[in-house]
């Protein structure tokens, strides 16, 4: 590696970040791996944004990669194609850099990455692309017409799924939900007992410079409009929780019920909900990783509730209680599809296939976790997928094979923006198209008998 050749430290981190995400690793993991070696807060955020955005777009940015390579997109080197998917999300997507520099510092990275062989096609494919005329995105009605394929390619998501959306929702909604997705996700805060109010922690906020406005459904939400409050989380006044997150917490939350059981805990966000609902409930806590276990401890600890019990359990193998709980809550692990607005390399990584194992993972854990409820007792099962195999399929499976369990229609005291989105049984479904949201679900089930 020559020294020689210099490149923004935001961009190779962004690069190192696509290589982490090509090994396995998630977004969000890779992410923090890189940030802890990023010194400068704007350096933090371009990487973010870079790396986030090539996985948002990245099949759109293949095919335009197309039009200007001499080779088959598929057969470029998997460094140099993350290389040029970053210059060409810059060029599309951003106008930071003039195109001149975007196309010098893609030659850098991949000279840096030990493709030197490789410099010149790349600043081939790049000039080309920056001397051709660029043209407006299709109309929907447009789009639509070209079919499937080319709606996968131009709005970056899995073909498989564009399938499954358009027969199911109709292409004027899948293609709505798609650009939903491909579109930044605000960060959105839950106001914690130790705030005060939600007014008041947006009271403090605006003194650290730091813009909200309350989130539409959620009762503790606030959305940031301006500032970066993260330096604040050290403080114990709020976590930060997609809104979509704190409705199903809140409407857990809402159930009467002393002793309580948060299955699948980590990160934490839904136990502090459950733990805020009263003095003098009792809050078990528990996951299946040691990792997760670990994150769990943390983010309690940091938001001053360090001393709800924790428990390293296995949900899909069975849990070492036994009609003990009054609420039970299972947010199941599950595809993730409903979160792509901010998890985008799911979509690359999920497969149709999936759908079925993980439905029937889910469906033992709520087996193993029906067997925790006390007579009376209420379970909830969430996932913060899209697709209905693993939400209402489920839930209806789950009911068919336990007689003891009803739908528990809506809790008594539900907050009225969270029991607003409830159907008339208890089930909750956000949607992109509906609620501007991303695509959580929600089931109640009363134990009735034994």
């Amino acid at each position: 590696m020559s020294r020689q050749y210099r490149a923004s430290p935001a961009r190779l981190a962004a690069l190192r970040t696509l290589a982490r995400v090509r090994n396995g690793a998630t977004l969000a993991d890779a992410l923090v791996r890189e940030r802890d070696a990023l010194g400068d807060a704007r350096d933090r955020g371009l990487a973010h944004d870079l790396a986030t955005g090539v996985l948002r777009w990245r099949s759109a940015l293949d095919a335009t990669l197309a039009t200007a390579s001499s080779r088959d997109v598929a057969r470029i080197d998997p460094d140099v194609l993350d290389v040029l998917r970053l210059a060409v999300y810059q060029l599309r997507h951003r106008d930071r850099l003039p195109a001149h520099a975007v196309v010098s510092d893609a030659v850098a990275m991949t000279r840096l990455a030990g493709h030197t062989s490789a410099a010149g096609f790349v600043n081939a494919v790049l000039r080309r692309l920056t001397a051709a005329q660029r043209t407006a995105a299709p109309a929907d009605a447009a789009l639509a017409a070209a079919g499937l394929e080319a709606i996968a390619a131009q709005l970056a998501h899995p073909a498989w799924l564009v399938a499954r959306w358009t027969a199911r929702l109709g292409i004027d909604a899948a293609l709505a939900w798609m650009r939903f997705d491909n579109e930044p996700a605000p960060l959105t805060l839950r106001a914690l007992p130790s705030a005060g109010t939600r007014e008041a922690l947006a009271d403090h906020l605006a003194s650290t410079g730091v813009s909200v406005t309350p989130a539409r459904y959620a009762p503790a939400g606030l959305v940031v409009t301006a500032g970066n409050p993260l330096d604040e989380a050290a403080h114990g006044r709020f976590i930060v929780q997609d809104e979509a997150s704190q409705i199903v917490g809140a409407l857990a939350a809402a159930w009467p019920g002393r002793r309580r059981l948060d299955v699948c805990a980590a990160p934490g966000g839904k136990t502090l909900a459950l733990s805020a609902a009263g003095d003098d409930v009792q809050v078990v806590a528990g996951d299946r990783r040691p990792r997760r276990v670990r994150l769990l401890r943390d983010t309690l600890a940091r938001a001053g509730a360090g001393a709800i019990p924790i428990v390293q359990h296995d949900a899909a193998g069975g849990l070492p209680y036994r009609d003990v709980f009054d609420l039970v809550l299972v947010d199941a692990p599950c595809s993730g599809l409903g979160t792509l607005r901010r998890e985008p390399d799911l979509k690359w990584r999920r497969a149709e296939a999936e759908l079925a194992s993980m439905a029937a993972l889910q469906g033992r854990m709520l087996a193993h976790a029906a067997r925790t409820v006390a007579p009376g007792g209420v379970l909830v099962y969430a996932t913060c997928s899209s697709e209905p195999d693993e939400n209402d399929a489920v839930a209806d499976a789950f009911l068919a094979a336990h007689p003891a369990f009803e739908p528990a229609g809506p809790p008594p005291a539900a907050p009225a923006g969270v029991g607003g989105l409830l159907t008339e049984d208890g089930r909750l479904h956000t949607s992109p198209v509906t609620h501007g949201l991303e695509a959580f679900f929600a089931a109640s089930f009363r134990r009735v008998g034994n």
